[in-house]
């Protein structure tokens, strides 16, 4: 069998623009390794294991790992498996470089954080959960080094606790640090859900499955595709704490019934996310700006070294009736009924994509006061400290440009400010403005021209919003401040608007999980070995 090009060089080579020096690290790294091998796990519990042995077959992954070496390849047979890495609070943690797991059937290959049986993994009832030792919660698989890839499988119900937790599965560069502690990184065909609700709380429900897929702190290239995340109390998709430097794209993924698709603390730079599916959520997608673990604030679209060319693009996405008030929350919610909104976030693109059915906004870009107590590494940077109360950080949203794309049936909520667009700022004319061009809106798919509706009116108008970019923007918007409150349910920061109505939580409904395409060739690219044809 022809050694293949490692999977991560691929990678650098897919995602444009990687730094050169980046990729011949990579690749001395790949030939630094001469005799990668594959690592074969098994349990037997759902299809028998293969009737050769060999020294290198283990009952658990999590054995497995201990044994890789850089290179190595740890191959998963069918199976379910409850995996526990207690020092990690884990379901398995990868410490070492350049390890790849790859499961064999993406649908059959079942990491399960509960305590069900074989024949009913990843079950609902409370009973049959695993809440860690001393209800800390656990995370499913943590890498902590770079160049791990992970793909072809499905983890489920790994929840949150007194410590956290919740993450299915992660590349964990630093959490909380403000550093940078990885590289490279690639995930693929990869499943991330959870059936477990608990009973519905206001304030909170606990113990809930908080993320997906999750990335902090890593500097890429990073790739995730083809996968499917959902039933999350914070975001299908994660990737945070990288602020200008993030160099990932998400592509071919799919985020479903969470509080949000996808978000985006402190994350910019070359980061892009196209060509996939989120639908819905509370949320379609947020980029935010916040003043906490995942510093340093801002979020910062721009380009490594520029002044203002945006490298942060949501691009050719369908993003889809996110107004879903009974998805699992954590009792902080983002705007309901908003397909993509920019808080606090600056120079970012959101182009060519369709958003259809938002009963709010299609995209909505705002500034974000900030009131939360910060961590000893946030200090308000690229922020407004103080602002406008003492104890606040304002982060102000400027330089996003929102262009060319389709808007069909939004705004249906009929509140005051809810149509396709909206932009509002805490600073009088911000320069440059968020810049709104080039949009057009649909009675229905494939359907005739209509008016695009937007808060301020005519948003795309070089008067209000619209080209030349570089120019000041519109002001203070009361209105829209006040329904953006509303549509959270914050109603601490100022009372519902009279007549509002935006869709309230009254329970916690957990979709059940589709059967989903698995890698075409799960034995392609890998060492010679037993185990693959």
């Amino acid at each position: 069998m022809r050694r293949p090009l490692p999977l991560l060089a691929a990678l650098l080579m897919t995602i444009g623009g990687a730094p050169a020096l980046v990729a011949s690290q990579a690749l001395a790294s790949a030939r630094a390794v001469h005799h990668p091998q594959v690592l074969l796990v098994c349990n037997g519990s759902t299809i028998p294991c293969p009737a050769l042995r060999h020294q290198r077959q283990f009952p658990t992954i999590a054995a497995a790992v201990s044994k890789a070496e850089p290179g190595d390849w740890v191959l998963i047979w069918p199976g379910i498996y409850r995996e526990s890495t207690p020092k990690w609070n884990a379901g398995v943690w990868i410490g070492k470089r350049d390890v790849h797991i790859r499961g064999l059937n993406r649908n059959k290959v079942i990491i399960d954080g509960s305590n069900g049986t074989n024949a009913n993994p990843c079950p609902s009832a409370p009973d049959q959960q695993n809440f860690g030792a001393g209800g800390v919660g656990r995370n499913g698989i943590v890498a902590t080094a770079s160049g791990v890839t992970i793909q072809n499988l499905t983890v489920c119900n790994f929840l949150s606790g007194s410590g956290g937790n919740g993450n299915q599965i992660w590349w964990d560069g630093g959490y909380g640090s403000g550093k940078l502690g990885i590289g490279a990184y690639a995930g693929s065909y990869l499943t991330a859900t959870s059936t477990y609700a608990s009973t519905y709380s206001p304030t909170g429900t606990p113990n809930l499955a908080q993320y997906g897929i999750f990335s902090s702190n890593a500097r890429g290239p990073g790739l995730i595709s083809h996968s499917y995340a959902g039933n999350m109390a914070d975001s299908a998709y994660y990737v945070g704490a990288c602020q200008r430097e993030c160099n990932t794209v998400l592509a071919h993924d799919r985020g479903t019934n969470s509080a949000l698709g996808f978000s985006g603390t402190n994350a910019g730079g070359r980061l892009i996310i196209r060509d996939s599916v989120f639908d819905h959520n509370r949320t379609g997608l947020a980029p935010n700006s916040l003043n906490n673990n995942d510093a340093p604030p801002p979020q910062d679209g721009r380009c490594p070294g520029s002044r203002t060319r945006s490298c942060t693009i949501i691009e050719h996405n369908l993003i889809k009736a996110n107004n879903r008030a009974n998805v699992p929350t954590t009792g902080l919610e983002p705007a309901i009924g908003a397909g993509v909104e920019l808080a606090g976030g600056k120079f970012d693109t959101v182009a060519h994509n369709v958003i259809e059915d938002q009963g709010a906004w299609g995209v909505v870009v705002h500034d974000y006061p900030d009131t939360e107590i910060p961590p000893k590494i946030a200090h308000c940077q690229g922020g407004i400290p103080n602002f406008p109360e003492p104890g606040i950080c304002t982060f102000v949203a400027r330089g996003n440009r929102v262009h060319g794309n389709t808007f069909i049936h939004d705004g249906f909520f009929g509140n005051t400010t809810n149509g396709d667009m909206g932009t509002v700022s805490l600073k009088a004319h911000v320069k440059p403005r968020n810049c709104f061009f080039g949009n057009v809106a649909l009675a229905r798919p494939g359907g005739h021209r209509v008016a695009l509706t937007s808060s301020p009116r005519h948003i795309q108008r070089a008067s209000v919003d619209g080209r030349p970019c570089g120019t000041r923007g519109t002001g203070y918007n009361f209105n829209l401040i006040s329904q953006l409150i509303c549509a959270t349910g914050a109603t601490g920061l100022g009372p519902c608007p009279a007549g509002s109505n935006y869709p309230k939580q009254t329970t916690i409904i957990m979709v059940p999980l589709p059967h989903l395409a698995t890698m075409p060739h799960p034995c392609a690219g890998l060492p010679r070995n037993p185990y693959c044809p």
